[in-house]
């Protein structure tokens, strides 16, 4: 079997291929469904359609899934906390792939689904910070969402999920029979989702995965599902180069990451205002951020570089201030060893910048955190590239993706307090 996934974002297509990746299956992450992916068996597309209107959405999803090879199943990434266009996205895919098999858990993030409700770590979705920031005063039940889209929906519960496999089989063979259009899961433990993948991935109806990265790992890990694996999952050593953290996300789980990375790492931190970032390189401030960027990496000193928030921030204007961003890093890149984006906006910006258009993944630094290497880029340099979502991860993870990046193991006594490693010099090939 071969699979293509399709994500709104460049950090979810990343979080959900890495699966794959981690067992050694050939995986591609791609801004460009046209681009050359090889022989890969697993190609995850970023459409970048989360801050597109629905019909946008819909229209560039469904011209990516038409450019699927023969013999390709479907998995519709979506956010995990149900950001973006997602449910206009399925109820477009649905006339072309069949039954939408909807499951959005990610336990191992904390994400689970009751009764058709997203909880995150116990709390539902509508009272977090993360639905607050962007979806205020809006609703965040999977059944109206997909019926608002103009899908019939029917629902899978715990009980019949953990229930007899032949009869679980059975309800979902009826389901895709009947009229409803998106079968929406109940999963609390990685066990369900694995439940649900092993089902699911026998059955001959017409259907497609929706979900975040927690249902991809179940399916990841099916014995036989996939042709051998080809891919070599080692790494090259890290060279001693500057590193170069860029953090788009205003969330308090990236709040938190950024104080671990800086109390342990001891890395440089500049903050750009939206207000540089707006005005562009007419800016007369603009040159003088860009100085101190290139500076800090001629020096071979990581560096964390953050968008920070003031009275006017929208969060629909993120792809703007990134795009922003790497267009000012942009002359400096070639000094860079190693790069840790947060936030799909941030990412996509950056590589988009420096002509990179795909990325072989290798490995999983945590959950959903995956490192992989460009394929190509415009001026043929190729670091090693960390993404991650930037509500997402442990409070580490940051702090273990820098390490990765500088192939150092984190040190024994690292809970009794700060831990400063040099700067680094040299320049990575």
């Amino acid at each position: 079997m071969r699979l293509m996934i399709i994500a709104d974002d460049l950090s979810g297509a990343a979080d959900c291929a890495i699966a794959f990746a981690s067992l050694g299956l050939d995986t591609v992450v791609t801004l460009d469904p046209s681009h050359d992916t090889g022989a890969a068996q697993v190609i995850a597309i970023d459409t970048d359609t989360r801050r597109l209107s629905s019909s946008e959405a819909a229209a560039r999803t469904v011209a990516a899934y038409q450019k699927s090879k023969a013999g390709q199943r479907l998995y519709k990434k979506i956010d995990s906390t149900l950001r973006g266009n997602w449910a206009a996205e399925v109820a477009a895919l649905q006339a072309l792939a069949g039954l939408a098999i909807v499951a959005p858990a990610f336990p191992a993030t904390g994400r689970t689904t009751h009764e058709g409700q997203v909880l995150v770590h116990g709390q539902p979705l509508e009272t977090t910070e993360t639905w607050k920031l962007e979806h205020a005063d809006q609703c965040a039940d999977l059944n109206i969402m997909l019926e608002t889209a103009g899908l019939r929906t029917a629902k899978l519960t715990l009980e019949t999920l953990r229930g007899d496999a032949f009869v679980l089989t059975e309800h979902i063979k009826q389901i895709a029979k009947g009229d409803s259009q998106a079968l929406i899961v109940d999963a609390e433990t990685s066990e369900d989702l694995r439940r649900l993948a092993q089902v699911t991935a026998k059955m001959s109806e017409g259907l497609f995965w929706v979900g975040s990265g927690g249902l991809a790992r179940e399916i990841a890990g099916l014995p036989d599902l996939f042709d051998s694996p080809s891919q070599d999952v080692s790494f090259m050593q890290r060279k001693l180069a500057p590193i170069l953290v860029l953090v788009g996300s205003l969330s308090d789980v990236s709040d938190r990451q950024c104080i671990m990375l800086k109390e342990r790492a001891g890395i440089q931190e500049l903050t750009i205002m939206p207000g540089v970032l707006r005005k562009g390189p007419a800016y007369a401030a603009w040159s003088e951020w860009e100085r101190r960027i290139g500076a800090c990496l001629k020096r071979g000193e990581d560096l964390l570089l953050r968008i920070g928030r003031d009275e006017t921030f929208d969060p629909a204007e993120g792809a703007l201030l990134s795009a922003s961003l790497a267009a000012m890093i942009r002359p400096h890149f070639d000094k860079v060893g190693g790069l840790i984006a947060t936030g799909g906006e941030t990412a996509r910006a950056m590589l988009g910048a420096v002509g990179i258009g795909s990325l072989k993944l290798q490995c999983e630094v945590e959950a959903g955190v995956a490192f992989g290497r460009p394929i190509a880029s415009r001026d043929g340099y190729r670091p090693g590239v960390i993404t991650k979502a930037g509500a997402f991860g442990t409070d580490h993870a940051l702090y273990a993706s820098w390490l990765h990046l500088s192939n150092i193991t984190e040190p024994a006594n690292v809970a009794e307090g700060s831990v400063h490693f040099p700067a680094k010099q040299g320049k990575k090939s």
